[in-house]
C-alpha cells in the first residue's frame, strides 16, 4: 500500500512533457517577431505584443537578419582580431548584457521552461492576430467577444498612457462571465459586456470617422478602456499622435 500512495504522488507531481522541438521552435520565435516588425518597426511594440525584453527582441531581430547595427560588424571584427569579450565590452564601453543585444543567437535555446513560454508567446500571438483579423472581416458581436477572450492579460493604454490590462472569470458551467475586470497599477475596475457592446454597435454606425477622445465614441461607463480594445481590434482609427499613446508612447 505504501508503495502503491508513493507512486501515485509522483505521477500526480510530474506534468506530461510537451513534445518540442527547439530548433523548429527558435524559427517559429524569429519568424513571428520578424513579421511584428514588419508591421510596427518597433521594438517596444514586438516586446509588448510578445511579452519580451526589447533586448531580446532587438537580438532575435539581428538574428533573423532583419535588423543590423554598426555596433555588431564591429563587436565580430574585434572577434575575428582574437579579442576576448571582456576586452571588447570595456573598448566599447559596453555593459555585458548591452553588448550581447548585438550578437545573433548562435544556437537554438534549449532551455525547457524558456522554450515553453516561447511556444505559448507565438501561440497566443497567432491567436490574438487570428481573433482581429476575423473581427476585421466579419465584425460582429461573437467575433468581438472571441477578441475580448484571446486578449486577456494584454498591455493596452489608455489614450492618455496609462496601462492596464484585464481578465474575465469563469461562471459555475465554466463559460467566461460577460463582465471584464480592468486591472490598473492604481486600482481595479470592472467593465460591463453591455458597455463594450455599445460602443460597438457606435463604432460600427460610425465608419471611417477618426475619433479624437473616448465620448466621441460613446458616453457610456468605461468607454476609456473600451476605446483602446477597440483600436487594437482594428474598429476604429484616431490620430497618430493618439496612437502613440494607446501603444504606451508617452512622447
Amino acid at each position: 500500500m505504501k508503495n502503491l500512495k508513493s507512486n501515485t504522488i509522483h505521477k500526480r507531481g510530474r506534468p506530461p512533457k510537451k513534445d518540442y522541438d527547439p530548433e523548429v521552435l527558435m524559427q517559429d520565435l524569429l519568424d513571428t517577431v520578424s513579421e511584428v516588425y514588419r508591421t510596427t518597426r518597433e521594438i517596444k511594440a514586438i516586446a509588448l505584443e510578445l511579452d519580451l525584453p526589447p533586448g531580446k527582441v532587438k537580438k532575435l531581430l539581428i538574428t533573423g537578419n532583419v535588423l543590423t547595427y554598426p555596433e555588431m560588424k564591429q563587436i565580430q571584427d574585434f572577434l575575428r582580431q582574437g579579442k576576448t569579450m571582456t576586452e571588447i565590452q570595456h573598448m566599447m564601453g559596453l555593459s555585458y548584457s548591452a553588448l550581447h543585444t548585438y550578437l545573433p543567437y548562435s544556437k537554438a535555446i534549449y532551455k525547457m521552461s524558456e522554450i515553453s513560454q516561447n511556444a505559448e508567446r507565438v501561440k497566443t500571438y497567432k491567436a490574438r492576430k487570428s481573433a482581429v483579423t476575423t473581427l476585421m472581416a466579419a465584425p460582429t458581436q461573437g467575433h468581438l467577444w472571441d477578441c475580448i477572450v484571446v486578449f486577456q492579460n494584454y498591455p493596452f493604454h489608455t489614450v492618455s498612457g496609462l496601462p492596464f490590462s484585464y481578465t474575465l472569470k469563469a461562471g459555475k458551467n465554466g463559460e467566461y462571465t460577460k463582465e471584464l475586470f480592468i486591472d490598473r497599477r492604481e486600482n481595479s475596475k470592472s467593465l460591463a459586456w453591455s458597455s463594450v457592446r455599445m460602443a460597438f454597435e457606435r463604432a460600427l454606425e460610425q465608419q471611417g470617422a477618426v475619433f479624437t477622445r473616448p465620448k466621441e465614441l460613446a458616453d457610456v461607463r468605461g468607454v476609456s478602456y473600451t476605446f483602446s480594445l477597440l483600436w487594437r481590434f482594428g474598429m476604429i482609427s484616431v490620430p497618430e499622435e493618439m496612437e502613440k499613446k494607446l501603444k504606451g508612447n508617452r512622447k
